[in-house]
């Protein structure tokens, strides 16, 4: 299934780069590609749609609060961060669904990216009284598998 909220892609990907998913295809239950503009308040209708087609096929049951804290702090991150609030710019979801896999999502921003290990430790110091910087740290502990790609334009994570 393939959706488009705007355009059919990211500036700079591919169509290709775009689509790729690492789930074998002919064992997936749901396969859904959004892309959308730069907008914190598309985030909600995105998450929205996602639990309600995982819910349809049961590759999350149990699991919908962590999949859609996780899924809401990585869209918001690239709203943010990748795309600095510019709406001209397009932020891509891709979701994966293999009942022995998990879920799969994937979201890519064409923002500059980031380095990981530069991020501050929120339960550290001054950071454990911070408005912000929690987003990362929350979904490393909420998924199962999380791979941060394309020098932190992409955001790979796992739900089993």
């Amino acid at each position: 299934m393939q959706e488009n909220l705007n355009q059919p892609k990211i500036k700079g990907m591919t169509n290709e780069e775009a689509r790729q998913c690492e789930f074998e295809t002919g064992r997936l239950l749901l396969r859904l590609d959004l892309t959308f503009e730069a907008d914190v308040k598309a985030v909600t209708p995105v998450v929205e749609r996602v639990l309600e087609l995982a819910g349809e096929m049961s590759c999350s049951e149990g699991k919908e609060f962590e999949i859609e804290l996780a899924l809401r702090e990585a869209l918001v991150n690239a709203v943010i961060h990748g795309c600095g609030h510019d709406p001209t710019k397009l932020i891509q979801l891709t979701v994966c669904c293999d009942e022995a896999r998990g879920m799969l999502l994937i979201v890519r921003d064409p923002g500059p990216g980031f380095d990981i290990s530069t991020l501050p430790s929120p339960l550290h110091g001054e950071n454990v009284f911070s408005s912000h910087g929690r987003g990362i740290f929350l979904i490393n502990q909420l998924m199962d598998d999380v791979k941060i790609l394309g020098k932190g334009t992409e955001i790979r994570m796992v739900k089993r």
